[in-house]
């Protein structure tokens, strides 16, 4: 696989500033950039100059300026101009996506692990980079989300699910690929995917909430991620949302994990009607009315009202966006949901701003190749 050589020109500083900016929010005119960045026509010209003879941006299609009334044209980054893999890392396997600048998918493949030892498990990461990266003509950079404790960007320091402990995956991956790597907790990826590229884009502050295997948090602040040492413990999981609730694996009664994850309710269903089902068949027996799965259903629903009115309560973000695999819980048990945030909410507040994501496995994968991206244009592991 061949790597990409074209550095990301702009050096930190305004230069760097005027890049980020249209790689963000472009195609954007020159004086929406001028007002965003606080420049005078003359210093964006001396600034956006260079990156155009450099090819880093381009003009696009003239269009008239909404403020001065004439015709302008804005400028805008070559997506197709470089490549990255993004991946999400599961228990059981690995689910990769190839993307261009902005993070579009290009191209997706998945593998199966057969075993969890580290050195297996890169083995595999390596062989779905090769097949992702024939995609493209080259890859700049490659990212990886896990669900767990990581350190220094590359070392998954905690995976429970993958019984790992103090494991050097980026290097490992680095070493048999070539390419750049960056690891992080994957909610911490799935947060960077919706501030730069999504739903949270734009925002000065946004909260991100997901359902799954697990209960994720992110929370930007002042155009910032919100993260320490502690993120990727998972400790919204272990949130009070009913008094009466269920035991979690902890202890914990009516916590979120006991009754806001895929195998909380599946379980709960399951024990229910007696009989096994799966997460999808619990909510489509609660569509259809099944007494039993509607019940467990609105339950799960009301209780993520109550922890989505709690966030809004501490963090008063501008917006809560909601993803994960198991988000269709949104939909099915959205009445209840909308109960539970009445019962924490004073009735004078303003009403919540909230955005369900697809639940595509890609939007993990997006996440991962997110953090590939912000590590190579701002030169730095972050």
């Amino acid at each position: 696989m061949r790597i990409a050589t074209p550095p990301w020109t702009p050096s930190p500083g305004p230069s760097q500033s005027v890049a980020l900016e249209v790689l963000i929010n472009g195609p954007i005119s020159r004086s929406e950039i001028a007002r965003r960045l606080d420049l005078s026509p003359g210093s964006l010209t001396r600034l956006s100059t260079p990156l155009i003879e450099a090819g880093l941006l381009v003009e696009v299609e003239e269009r008239v300026d909404g403020r001065a009334g004439r015709p302008s044209r804005p400028l805008d980054v070559v997506a197709d101009s470089r490549h990255f893999i993004g991946m999400k890392l599961t228990g059981n396997g690995v689910l990769g996506v190839t993307t261009d600048l902005r993070a579009n998918v290009v191209a997706t493949a998945s593998a199966a692990l057969d075993s969890r030892d580290p050195d297996a498990v890169a083995g595999v990461l390596a062989e779905l980079a090769t097949r992702l990266g024939g995609s493209v003509p080259s890859v700049t950079a490659l990212g990886v989300g896990i669900g767990g404790l990581v350190s220094d960007h590359a070392i998954v320091t905690s995976a429970p699910f993958l019984e790992w402990s103090e494991v050097a995956l980026g290097t490992m991956l680095e070493t048999a690929t070539g390419i750049p790597t960056v690891i992080e907790n994957d909610i911490v990826a799935f947060t960077e995917a919706e501030h730069w590229f999504g739903a949270g884009r734009g925002l000065d502050s946004f909260a991100v909430l997901t359902l799954g295997a697990g209960i994720g948090y992110g929370l930007v602040v002042h155009d910032r991620l919100v993260v320490n040492e502690d993120s990727g413990i998972g400790l919204v999981g272990h949130w009070p949302i009913d008094p009466f609730g269920p035991l979690c694996p902890a202890g914990h009664r009516g916590c979120a994990r006991s009754m806001l994850t895929q195998a909380a309710i599946t379980q709960a269903v399951s024990t229910a009607l007696g009989r096994e089902v799966g997460y999808d068949e619990a909510l489509d027996l609660a569509v259809a009315g099944e007494p039993a799965a509607r019940r467990v259903v609105d339950d799960a629903g009301r209780g993520l009202g109550r922890m989505i009115a709690a966030m809004a309560n501490l963090t008063v973000p501008e917006r809560i966006i909601l993803g994960g695999e198991g988000v269709r819980l949104v939909d099915v048990a959205g009445e209840a949901m909308h109960r539970g945030i009445a019962e924490d909410r004073d009735p004078r507040t303003h009403k919540l701003d909230i955005v369900a994501t697809p639940g595509d496995d890609t939007e993990w994968c997006r996440g991962a190749a997110v953090i590939a991206i912000q590590r190579y244009v701002l030169g730095r592991r972050l």
